[in-house]
């Protein structure tokens, strides 16, 4: 064995081998020593070059939710299409060629109405599915001047709704996505982008005036959150300042295009969204006079739903974790794609005319105006007969009910359908226990006579059911606990207390 050695030693490739080996490893040993002084080197530069929190600095302010706005999210094309818009937006621009663009909106509106449209300043808060639409079908239309406010970011579940976003935009501001993409094709529009969350202690600034429009306050201002506490908040605020806003109510669950109005927000129905923020704009003052898009479509067996979080989720714990932000929904809601781009479409159309001087009849009160009347009629006909079976002159006699109390009991608090059948048609209101004073009217005010009759006393029927009703129970003498099921009296009862919390707020 030593005698190998010795042999192998003495060969002259395998000190050549040696030598290349140690050779190798001594210059390994200077790379890594040499990078590790780099690195070090690299770090204490970076760490030097960052000033105390004390010391005055320029930074940029990263928000609280998203990314950083003003980071460079451009493609080359998107490159020349936004240095194209900057050209454009400073004047330099053929006049020309943006009337042709909009020659069929001009034939429409008359050049007046499209010139006020041009000159026009709308915000847009939200720019998911419907306000993304709403936003591209303005800045078609004409609006020159469009502030868009969203915190959030696109996702790849938003594609199938989205007006603008490809797949390129994913994680991309929701705001530099829907600027991008429509300055390609108005670029002399002036935008102006805010990548936070409505709040409205901020909104002295998200809705001021318009910097380069000599303090002209917005025209026009959208709403199109999905968050009840923010969506309030906006309203009330549009509200308080006069500013005129439309709000989007939940095009969630929807799938009839055909079924989507704009209305007063005091007579919008079969929308759990609109009914909360009905009764939160009513718990600030507010009952009406805030124009809505909203869907009168029904929910019914087999039509989608909130779809529910998974078990293992609440065995988890922090359920609220989950959410994009505090308050905000963790739940899916399921959308059909083209729902929300018929919501913002209605919007846009609502404020074009609006903006333009159009002639329209949207954004009245509701539909139902004569069924109101017919109700309230029929309940003024049932106290009168049951105080005339009293023995009393009902001449003169009245009821301490309106048509506005009439709509908020039937849409309100009774879902706009009968409690006992569920049925939606032919409706009336008439009391659901008999009093135990009597039907006699209330006449301790000289030259008044009027029904002793509150609110809560009233249940939603069908004029079918309510003339059995009268006769079982108001004229017969029975209680409601012998006539209907044990279900239909707890449903009842829930109803009736549900009105009676309520009516603190009206």
């Amino acid at each position: 064995m030593s005698s190998w050695v010795e042999r192998q030693g003495s060969s002259h490739q395998a000190q050549l081998i040696a030598t290349a080996i140690l050779s190798g490893i001594t210059v390994l040993g200077l790379v890594l020593g040499v990078q590790t002084i780099r690195h070090q080197v690299a770090v204490d530069d970076l760490k030097a070059s960052i000033p105390n929190v004390d010391e005055p600095h320029d930074a940029d302010t990263v928000p609280d939710f998203g990314t950083d706005s003003t980071r460079s999210f451009l493609s080359r094309e998107d490159e020349r299409a936004a240095l194209l818009a900057r050209r454009a937006q400073q004047g330099d621009y053929d006049e020309e060629l943006i009337q042709e663009q909009l020659t069929r909106t001009a034939s429409f509106l008359k050049p007046e109405g499209l010139s006020t449209l041009r000159s026009s300043f709308v915000v847009i808060v939200g720019l998911g599915g419907v306000g993304s639409h709403c936003t591209a079908a303005l800045a078609r239309s004409g609006v020159s001047h469009i502030r868009i406010i969203d915190f959030d970011q696109v996702t790849l579940s938003s594609l199938n709704r989205n007006a603008v976003a490809t797949l390129a935009d994913v994680g991309t501001p929701k705001v530099i996505c829907v600027r991008k993409r429509l300055e390609a094709v108005t670029p002399w529009v002036h935008w102006e982008c805010f990548n936070e969350v409505w709040r409205e202690d901020q909104g002295h600034r998200l809705l001021a005036s318009w910097s380069g429009k000599e303090g002209r306050k917005p025209d026009y201002v959208v709403d199109a959150i999905d968050n009840i506490d923010s969506k309030v908040t906006l309203l009330g605020y549009c509200y308080e300042h006069g500013i005129r806003v439309i709000s989007s109510m939940g095009a969630g669950c929807k799938s009839d295009p055909t079924r989507v109005y704009v209305g007063d927000i005091s007579g919008s129905t079969e929308d759990p969204l609109s009914r909360t923020t009905r009764r939160r704009l009513k718990m600030l003052g507010i009952s009406e006079g805030i124009p809505v898009a909203y869907s009168v479509e029904k929910a019914g067996p087999g039509k989608a739903e909130l779809l529910p979080l998974p078990e293992e989720e609440f065995e988890k714990g922090g359920v609220g974790e989950l959410s994009v932000l505090p308050d905000f929904r963790a739940r899916i809601l399921p959308v059909l794609g083209t729902m929300p781009a018929v919501f913002g479409y209605v919007i846009a159309n609502f404020v074009i005319m609006e903006l333009s001087g159009y002639p329209h009849e949207s954004g009245g009160r509701t539909g139902r105006e004569k069924l109101y009347e017919s109700v309230l009629q029929g309940l003024q006909a049932v106290e009168v007969k049951l105080a005339r079976a009293e023995g009393v002159d009902v001449q003169g006699f009245r009821i301490p009910v309106s048509k506005d109390d009439v709509g908020y009991l039937i849409e309100e608090i009774f879902r706009g359908k009968s409690v006992i059948s569920g049925l939606p048609t032919r409706l009336a209101l008439v009391r659901w226990k008999a009093s135990k004073d009597g039907y006699k009217p209330d006449v301790q005010w000289e030259g008044q006579k009027f029904s002793r009759l509150q609110l809560s006393d009233l249940v939603c029927m069908t004029k079918e059911e309510a003339a059995v009703h009268e006769k079982r129970v108001l004229a017969g003498g029975a209680t409601p606990e012998d006539v209907y099921e044990a279900d239909v009296v707890e449903l009842v009862g829930r109803r009736l207390e549900e009105e009676r919390a309520m009516d603190r707020y009206r």
